[in-house]
């Protein structure tokens, strides 16, 4: 099943919905359709039938919380904020790696944890990065703004790109 753009109130992207939450927001009257795609997809029911939209937009604002909070830190979404590149030789990463092991007192945050191979992640072990003479290349950071979950989306409709903000 596709997904579907929901945009808020005032055309920010909320998040990506379902197919069938996009068709049930629009019969209930909750938003409307801002695109369609040509040749779009159908929902048909006994009595009716609908256009699925690319984008909807909600008629009630939404309020997002003004303070940027800190996402979660979860391996997929460390995964995403490094680009599934590993941080010792920027090949494809599959395992996360405490900076200062845990095992020398680095806590599990943003800040301590990069995407590694599982090669490099076996090699280093509970050792410092100073220790085995090697460099990273690029520093762990907390992600920013509330939008860097978008970054993600490999091949995003061309419909959305003026309501998606661009990657840093």
């Amino acid at each position: 099943m596709a997904r579907v753009l929901l945009l808020n109130a005032t055309f920010e992207p909320l998040q990506l919905v379902s197919e069938r939450r996009a068709v049930v927001l629009l019969l209930a009257g909750r938003a409307e359709s801002v695109a369609v795609a040509e040749d779009p997809p159908r929902c048909r029911s006994a009595s009716m039938e609908v256009e699925i939209p690319s984008i909807v937009r909600l008629h009630d604002m939404v309020r997002l919380p003004t303070k940027v909070r800190t996402p979660p830190l979860t391996r997929r979404a460390l995964l995403l904020r490094d680009g599934y590149r590993c941080a010792y030789c920027l090949g494809h990463a599959d395992t996360i790696d405490h900076v200062v092991p845990r095992s020398r007192g680095g806590r599990h945050e943003w800040t301590n944890v990069v995407a590694a191979c599982r090669r490099h992640n076996m090699q280093k072990g509970d050792r410092l990065v100073e220790e085995l003479g090697w460099s990273m290349s690029f520093e762990a950071r907390v992600p920013e703004g509330p939008w860097w979950r978008w970054r993600h989306l490999a091949d995003p409709d061309p419909l959305w790109a003026p309501f998606l903000p661009r990657a840093s």
